[in-house]
C-alpha cells in the first residue's frame, strides 16, 4: 500500500501573529512554524496503514524553503520518502493553483491512497484536498473520522449533525481526515536522526511540467488584505442591591446590546 501525504507548513497557533505592512501577509519574522496539525494526523493514519498493511509512506508539501521542516518532521515520525516543490511561481497561487501543483508532483508517484488535513489552520480553507482529488481524476471522503481498508476500496467515517456518515470509495483515493482519527505518535531519537540524514527530493514547476502561469491561472481568489480582530471591549460590572442590578442589566441587554 503506497501512501502520498500532503503537508503545509503553518504558523504556530499559539504564536502571536502580526500584520504584515502592506496588509497582505503575515509578518514571518520571529514566527514559530510547525507541521499543519492536521496533517499530523495524516500522517500517523499513513504509517499505521503502512504498518498494517506494509508499503511506503512518502510526503509531500508545495512552499518556501522553510517548509522543508515539515518534510524533516514527518520523517523523523516514520515516512519513508519526501518531496519539496519549491519554486518562486508558488507565491502567486491560490489554492486551487497548489492542488494543481501536487496533483503534477503525486501522479507520476506509486499512489493508492492520498491523505490530507482536513484543514489547514492558517487559512481554514478546506479546499486543497477536495480539488486534489478532482485533478488526479479521484473519488474523494473529507473530513474523515475513522478508516477501514478493504480489497481496492476504503470505507470512510464522517461525523454529520447527529449522526455518523459512512462512505465506500475505490482506490485509489484522495481522504481528508478529522483531528479525532487518531493521535500522532512523537518522533523517537533515531526517528529524528534518521530524518536528518534522509534526502528528500526537490521540484520545481518546471520539472513538474508547469509553467507559472499554466500553474495558477485562472485564479478564482485574490487575498485583499488582512486586519487583525477588533480588540474585545472591557467587561462591566453593575453595582448596587440584586434586583436593582438585574432591572439595570436588564435594560443594557435590551437597550444597548439589543439582544432581548
Amino acid at each position: 500500500m503506497h501512501v502520498v501525504v500532503c503537508v503545509k507548513h503553518v504558523p504556530d497557533t499559539e504564536a502571536p501573529i502580526r500584520i504584515r505592512g502592506d496588509g497582505r501577509g503575515v509578518e514571518e519574522s520571529g514566527l514559530n512554524f510547525v507541521m499543519n496539525y492536521y496533517d499530523e494526523h495524516a500522517v500517523e493514519e499513513g504509517l499505521r496503514i503502512k504498518e498494517r498493511a506494509g508499503g511506503s509512506v512518502t510526503v509531500i508539501t508545495a512552499g518556501p524553503a522553510r517548509a522543508v521542516e515539515a518534510l524533516r518532521a514527518a520523517l523523523a515520525m516514520g515516512a519513508d520518502h519526501a518531496i519539496h516543490v519549491q519554486d518562486p511561481g508558488l507565491e502567486a497561487l491560490d489554492h486551487l493553483g497548489i492542488a494543481r501543483v501536487l496533483a503534477a508532483a503525486i501522479a507520476p508517484l506509486p499512489h493508492d491512497l492520498v491523505l490530507c488535513g482536513k484543514l489547514a489552520t492558517d487559512d481554514n480553507a478546506s479546499i486543497v484536498g477536495p480539488a486534489l482529488a478532482e485533478y488526479l481524476g479521484l473519488p474523494q471522503a473529507t473530513a474523515v473520522t475513522a478508516l477501514e481498508l478493504g480489497e481496492g476500496r476504503a470505507t470512510a467515517h464522517r461525523e454529520v449533525e447527529g449522526a455518523v456518515e459512512v462512505l465506500e470509495v475505490t482506490l485509489p483515493a484522495v481522504v481528508t481526515v478529522e483531528r479525532n482519527i487518531n493521535e500522532p505518535r512523537y518522533p523517537s531519537l533515531p526517528g529524528i536522526m534518521k530524518a536528518k540524514r534522509t534526502p528528500i527530493t526537490a521540484k520545481a514547476l518546471a520539472d513538474l511540467g508547469l509553467a507559472p502561469d499554466a500553474a495558477g491561472g485562472p485564479h478564482r481568489v485574490e487575498l485583499v488584505g488582512l486586519t487583525p480582530p477588533p480588540r474585545r471591549q472591557p467587561g462591566r460590572v453593575i453595582p448596587g442591591e440584586p434586583d436593582a442590578a438585574v432591572r439595570e442589566l436588564v435594560r443594557l441587554l435590551r437597550e444597548e446590546a439589543k439582544v432581548l
